[in-house]
């Protein structure tokens, strides 16, 4: 963590970080509102998250992440773009999911530029895939979404292949999204687009008690 990460953990966590534990969380006490709440899963240095945020006041976001020097940083950002939409959770985001958030009750999962992990022995530890695309859907309202993007072609079929497979959700489009122009640019995704690697995007919905 740089001087600056480090301080702004220890003055801001207090404040923003919400501590992990087994209960559900009950929004409307800790965001002081009943709007629309989005959990972004691994925001790594924050930069996207603070903008998103900043540009949507009347939703509330929840970013999971346990590198604690992007926790740090994001923490920075809340205080200097004077944020009160914005809270964290700095730990394992299946283990959130499981004990803190209620079935039924968040808008939208941002999932952007997750760890492709490349190498096929290692494809069991990708975020993006059964059984944790239904703990996804479980945890979506009626008619919330999951919005992915990756720079890794082969990860974006995989998590193309496993979306589609899973029961409650529908594709928003017939494939791949269109680009999100109003998604912020991320650090991760400027460095794919420099080394010559295309965007992919998935917006996956939560179908109705009819299944449509």
């Amino acid at each position: 963590m740089t001087e600056a990460q480090q301080r702004d953990y220890e003055n801001l966590s207090a404040k923003w970080c919400i501590p992990f534990s087994q209960n559900h969380l009950n929004y409307s006490d800790i965001l002081g509102n009943t709007e629309n709440v989005i959990i972004e899963i691994g925001f790594g240095m924050g930069q996207a998250t603070a903008l998103i945020a900043e540009e949507n006041p009347g939703t509330n976001y929840i970013g999971i992440e346990v590198h604690r020097p992007g926790v740090g940083r994001l923490l920075g950002e809340i205080q200097r773009k004077n944020l009160s939409n914005l809270f964290i959770i700095e730990h394992d985001a299946v283990e959130v999911l499981e004990a803190m958030i209620p079935d039924n009750s968040v808008q939208g999962f941002h999932i952007f530029f997750p760890d492709p992990w490349p190498k096929k022995k290692h494809h069991k530890r990708r975020l993006i895939k059964r059984p944790f695309t239904d703990m996804l859907c479980t945890k979506l309202s009626r008619f919330g979404y999951i919005h992915m993007a990756t720079d890794w072609q082969p990860y974006a079929q995989f998590a193309l292949e496993e979306l589609n497979l899973t029961a409650g959700l529908k594709n928003k489009y017939t494939g791949f999204a269109e680009t999100n122009r109003q998604r912020p640019q991320t650090k991760f995704e400027l460095k794919g687009k420099n080394a010559g690697r295309d965007i992919f995007e998935l917006v996956f919905e939560k179908k109705d008690g009819n299944g449509i």
